[in-house]
């Protein structure tokens, strides 16, 4: 379907899925195992996404739940500071959780521990969505994570109706985790009818395969998707850069060399940089260019909301670098 590219011009994105605690030992270099300072900060791919259009200069309201307790203020305290509108962010009670992540600042055997016992974004529910006015934003987005269980995963394809009906683009960040999953199959199942749905597309190479039942069929699968039902897909190859595909042209995009200190955020980031050039109603390549080095920028810094450049960091960063590594 065609990418109705005025309603992008809002520059304001309704974003479905977790906010959650980061912690990262410290100094930068530290072994959890080690550690005996750690730093905190907002996380959690949603929320992150969230930061990164604000630091780009639009709006984003954040749609999910959080616990009843000290981590969940937490998340909403942060969610304020960075002005990410929250008023579809509910608190469920009981022994709902928020998710816990410790993610180490290296490369080198770098460990990142996920806790998502009872998580709280999982209680999301249909009528969390209905109440939405989807006419005030400009596309709707969701990580793959939100699709895991349940009432969660029916709220969102409900959302994907509303907004549809609203006729906002819908974004979808594969954005695949095991662990949430009761069986990779349910997720392949359910993956592949979120996709047949959305506009634009984004995951790795390894995301694909896994739609595909074939790691090696991954790039077969996204031309696929954009041949017979997205606008956009982007296929990303970490340092091999990525593949953007159209119904009408397929182009290849390199990394911007960076002084990695960690592997996480680089998706949230470029989503977050993606997003916001197409807002700003930029080329298809250059919004790739600039997602891109958005990945860069958040994988050279602690923490990934913290680490999310604004519009100057970003611009700056691509006057003093180099062009991507292939084209």
């Amino acid at each position: 379907m065609a990418m109705d590219h005025a309603r992008l011009a809002k520059n304001s994105f309704l974003v479905i899925g977790r906010a959650g605690m980061d912690l990262y030992p410290d100094p930068p270099g530290t072994r959890t195992e080690d550690a005996t300072h750690f730093e905190c900060a907002l996380g959690g791919s949603s929320a992150n996404i969230c930061v990164a259009f604000t630091r780009q200069g639009g709006q984003a309201a954040l749609v999910t739940c959080v616990s009843d307790d000290a981590v969940g203020r937490y998340c909403l305290n942060q969610l304020d500071g960075y002005g990410v509108d929250r008023r579809h962010v509910r608190v469920e009670g009981g022994e709902a959780r928020n998710s816990l992540a410790l993610a180490e600042s290296r490369i080198e055997d770098h460990q990142s521990v996920i806790y998502r016992n009872g998580a709280a974004d999982f209680r999301m529910n249909v009528d969390d969505v209905a109440s939405i006015d989807y006419d005030a934003y400009g596309a709707l987005i969701t990580t793959g994570t939100v699709l895991a269980a349940e009432p969660s995963r029916r709220a969102t394809f409900e959302a994907f109706r509303l907004a549809r009906a609203a006729g906002l683009p819908l974004v979808f960040d594969i954005d695949y985790r095991p662990y949430s999953w009761a069986s990779a199959d349910d997720a392949a199942a359910t993956y592949s009818a979120a996709g047949e749905l959305c506009d634009i597309i984004i995951g790795n190479d390894v995301e694909f395969g896994f739609m595909a039942g074939d790691r090696a069929k991954g790039l077969d699968k996204a031309r696929q998707l954009a041949r017979t039902s997205a606008s956009i897909v982007v296929y990303k190859m970490g340092e091999k850069g990525s593949i953007t595909l159209t119904p009408d042209e397929e182009f290849r995009t390199g990394i911007y060399p960076a002084e990695a200190l960690k592997p996480t955020g680089a998706g949230d980031s470029f989503m977050g940089g993606f997003m916001a050039s197409m807002a700003q109603g930029l080329p298809l390549v250059d919004a790739v260019r600039r997602g891109s080095a958005c990945a860069s920028i958040v994988v050279s810094r602690v923490g990934c909301a913290p680490a999310m450049p604004s519009r100057a960091e970003l611009d700056a960063f691509l006057e003093s670098h180099p062009g991507p590594t292939t084209d």
